[in-house]
């Protein structure tokens, strides 16, 4: 049965789900519906329950009902992502498998000349010995999410085909365009009616985590005057200059290269414009609420100054909240970190609980009134040509699930 999470994996990523920024509908990319389709049909085939299939937003729902004497349990809900980042492409994906690696540089693409190095990735050889998928070196792999969405579909089929395993009934659900914030945007938490969750969406094998940081975007517009360089004097207002000088009111060690951990950011997302005008689009990260407020306030405070240096309206800024950490919900659901933490120790992997340097659909969902932490897949350098998935992880998740849904 655990060879077949490699199968599902490697069946999914060949599907280009990749999500769009600039979409305006939800789903934002039509492609995202092939794989639904495909799981709709794949959990008809192994016997699940209660699926739903919402044909307008791209969202998959269904069931494994609770084996015998065990219908009063709480009903536990899991919960992956079907969309893959806009930051690389996802069409065409190439996986490789390397079986036995070696514990040195891979050769992504030779007549490419892209290796992945342990120089730069120096975690590559705690997989000495063991099997990974890598990509070619021309697209992202789809591990974000596609190894969950492989590893909660392995389980499923484990539990429909084996109703000797005790358990009580169990939700599952997939969901669209989590890769640019809208993932819960219609996600059915009352038709999901389960009682908490658990996203499927993080990396390493053994992390658990129940912190996320607090996010927004902002667009800043700046807005000048162009005249001719020749007889610019006292008159010329060049926009890309003003927002260099925002930019730089920004504090330089708050840039996410400098960061980790607990630590917020600026992050500069894409400048485009000319002498006339602008725009900066920035994601603001904090894990401390408080922290997060005051990165918002000093936004508006350096956009104030310098519309009171250049004159009203040379700089417009719209701020709008993505999510929040979801620690301020599941500290009042900390059983279900510790059923995690056990269920990883049965399976012989060591839970290390890290904070989410990022966003999950399980962090919207749990103010939403659905708890939901999230729990590792065994991916590494998602949204990128690098990204790589150990298969011993991968099963290993399949057995930390079981273990999850016997609890």
């Amino acid at each position: 049965m655990m060879e077949k999470v490699t199968d599902r994996f490697l069946r999914y990523v060949q599907i280009d789900t990749q999500s769009d920024e600039e979409g305006t509908g939800t789903p934002t990319t039509a492609k995202q519906h092939e794989l639904a389709r495909l799981l709709v049909e794949e959990l008809t085939e192994m016997g699940a329950e209660e699926i739903t299939y919402d044909k307008e937003h791209c969202y998959v729902y269904a069931s494994i009902p609770a084996t015998e004497g065990m219908e009063g349990k709480p009903v536990m809900g899991f919960i992956s992502h079907m969309d893959t980042s806009p930051a690389v492409s996802g069409a065409n994906v190439r996986p490789q498998i390397i079986t036995a690696y070696d514990g040195e540089d891979i050769v992504l693409n030779s007549g490419l000349g892209i290796v992945m190095k342990t120089a730069d990735f120096p975690e590559l050889k705690e997989y000495q010995g063991k099997s990974l998928i890598v990509t070619d070196g021309t697209t992202l792999l789809g591990a974000d999410d596609k190894a969950g969405v492989a590893e909660i579909m392995t389980m499923a089929e484990y539990l429909l085909s084996h109703r000797d395993v005790p358990h009580g009934k169990l939700r599952i659900g997939f969901t669209p365009d989590e890769e640019v914030g809208a993932g819960a945007d219609h996600f059915d938490v009352k038709l999901f009616s389960a009682d908490c969750a658990y996203t499927v969406d993080g990396g390493k094998l053994g992390e658990l985590e129940y912190e996320n940081f607090n996010a927004a975007g902002a667009r800043v517009t700046f807005h000048g005057r162009s005249v001719h360089p020749g007889d610019a004097k006292n008159k010329m207002k060049n926009a890309l200059l003003t927002a260099m000088e925002f930019q730089g009111m920004l504090p330089v060690s708050e840039n996410p290269m400098y960061t980790e951990k607990y630590e917020g950011f600026y992050h500069l997302d894409a400048l485009n414009g000319d002498i006339e005008r602008a725009v900066a689009d920035y994601i603001i990260r904090d894990h401390s609420r408080e922290k997060f407020e005051q990165k918002k306030a000093l936004f508006e405070k350096a956009g104030a100054f310098l519309n009171e240096k250049y004159g009203e309206g040379t700089v417009e800024i719209e701020l709008k909240d993505s999510y929040y950490n979801m620690k301020e919900i599941i500290e009042d659901h900390m059983e279900l970190i510790d059923h995690a933490m056990e269920a990883m120790r049965e399976a012989g992997v060591e839970p290390v609980v890290v904070p989410i340097r990022g966003g999950t659909d399980g962090a919207r969902l749990s103010y939403m009134g659905l708890p939901c932490p999230n729990l590792c897949t065994g991916g590494h350098n998602f949204h990128g040509r690098f990204e790589y998935i150990c298969i011993e992880s991968m099963e290993a998740v399949v057995r930390i699930l079981l273990n999850l849904a016997r609890g």
